[in-house]
């Protein structure tokens, strides 16, 4: 997977691939309605931007330690001891023994210890300082982990691309399974009622014996059979009706209103798919799996930085007082400062495991972006050739449509001449409807073969240059 191939083996024709807006190529108002209800309001895709942001928070938490962290604190405190106790028993004892030196002295020492101590000690210590800390990221562990987010990002955000191209490929498929389905419940129901005038001939003649038990009961098998795949039909629209409810973030009744009875014909003339290596950047889960893999290398660096030392740097100046008044008075200041230096001597072996398994993971994220782009790779070729071959199975059906069509016209005159029979007419004309039901799913699999080019080929790449519109 170092190096593509140069052309795909099934391309068509030559030429860049562009694909800003390319589920427009369909030709389709009512697809077009129905994508621009579900960029707005599909509950997947603002999963996906609530992840999004979510890894853009993820990033600034990551960038913030690159920087140096500041806090400010406020504090007073009060303490009240006894002078017999801690600190206030050895200035009593320091003030008696001062107090055994100056009676020798005489009279006067004696007064000016006659008080005596303060029976408790009373403090109280207002102060506000400021600190501030930063880790010197000497080895590049934290630039290595805010990258690592970074790749992170630009992982999430091909994601977003990824389930927006999901929901435009599960509309537009669900949205061409709806027209099939109902293109073949019109149909069936005329074959049905086809069948229903072939039966009751059938059994007219077998009444005045000019057929056999055996043709009757075969027109009334086929009739049986048609009727029982009309509440298969019906049961498979309304499930396709729910899902494209589901899709555009609405309820099925408010959905069918959005629902146009035309039938849409295939997209005509080639995608030009450009050249393989143009996989790197259209499509998002190669991107994402290219994003991930650099993830991992970079926390890769980082794990091998926490086995070296790190530096702290922390400090702190502020203010001090025993009154509030006097607080905020710039003599009454103090300082501190420190410098730290942390060296892992030993952990249980945590910080070797951690790296062991961060190289693990680079390994594995290696091996997903090779799949990804192999995978990308053949989903092309395989799309490319499958939409070149429902093309052609098309165009037979098209000119079997149209010598069942003749065979119809043919039987008619014949019947209106007095030459053959009015079943013949009806059994030329079942086969016409027949071979239409066939045509309405052929049209259905050259659309979806064409949808499966553009997923392949990363159809949801938007280019900044093209409008708000076309953005999810």
């Amino acid at each position: 997977v170092e190096t593509l191939p140069e052309l795909w083996e099934n391309v068509e024709v030559p030429g860049d691939y562009a694909p800003a807006g390319w589920w427009r190529s369909f030709r389709d108002p009512t697809l077009d309605t129905l994508l621009a209800e579900a960029l707005v309001e599909n509950l997947d895709l603002r999963e996906a931007v609530a992840r999004v942001q979510e890894a853009r928070a993820q990033l600034g938490v990551a960038t913030a330690p690159l920087f140096p962290a500041v806090t400010g604190t406020g504090s007073v405190s009060r303490s009240s001891n006894p002078n017999n106790t801690g600190f206030g028993r050895q200035i009593f004892q320091l003030l008696a023994g001062l107090s055994g030196d100056s009676t020798s002295g005489g009279s006067a020492g004696a007064d000016s210890t006659a008080a005596g101590p303060p029976d408790r000690f009373t403090n109280t210590t207002w102060s506000t300082s400021l600190g501030v800390s930063y880790e010197l990221d000497f080895w590049g562990r934290l630039r290595n982990d805010r990258s690592a987010a970074a790749a992170d990002l630009a992982a999430t955000e091909a994601d977003l691309h990824t389930a927006r191209l999901s929901v435009l490929a599960s509309t537009i498929s669900t949205w061409f399974e709806y027209v099939d389905l109902r293109g073949r419940l019109a149909v069936t129901t005329e074959i049905v009622g086809v069948l229903e005038e072939r039966t009751a001939l059938a059994e007219s003649r077998y009444d005045r014996g000019l057929t056999t038990s055996f043709e009757l009961y075969q027109v009334s098998q086929e009739l049986r059979t048609s009727q029982a795949a009309l509440p298969q039909l019906r049961t498979a629209l309304a499930d396709a009706e729910a899902r494209l409810a589901v899709l555009t973030g609405r309820y099925p009744s408010e959905v069918r209103a959005l629902l146009g009875d035309t039938t849409p014909e295939p997209a005509a003339g080639p995608v030009p798919p450009g050249l393989p290596a143009d996989l790197l950047l259209q499509r998002p889960d190669v991107r994402a799996a290219a994003a991930r893999y650099e993830a991992a290398r970079l926390r890769v660096g980082a794990r091998k930085a926490d086995l070296l030392p790190s530096i702290d740097l922390s400090g702190s100046i502020g203010l001090q007082s025993d009154e509030a008044s006097s607080l905020f008075d710039l003599s009454q200041w103090v300082s501190n400062l420190v410098a730290g230096l942390t060296a892992p001597l030993f952990q249980g072996g945590r910080l070797r495991a951690n790296l062991s398994a961060a190289e693990a993971r680079y390994a594995q994220a290696g091996a997903a972006y090779a799949r990804a782009v192999l995978t990308a790779y053949g989903e092309v070729d395989v799309a490319l050739l499958r939409l070149r071959e429902e093309r052609d199975r098309l165009e037979l059906l098209r000119s079997q449509l149209g010598e069942a069509e003749a065979s119809v016209n043919l039987q008619s005159r014949r019947y209106a001449s007095g030459v053959v029979g009015y079943t013949d007419y009806l059994d030329a004309l079942r086969a016409r409807l027949q071979t239409e039901s066939t045509l309405v799913s052929a049209r259905r699999d050259v659309a979806l073969a064409r949808l499966a080019v553009h997923r392949a080929l990363g159809g949801g790449w938007v280019e900044p240059s093209d409008s708000t519109a076309d953005r999810p």
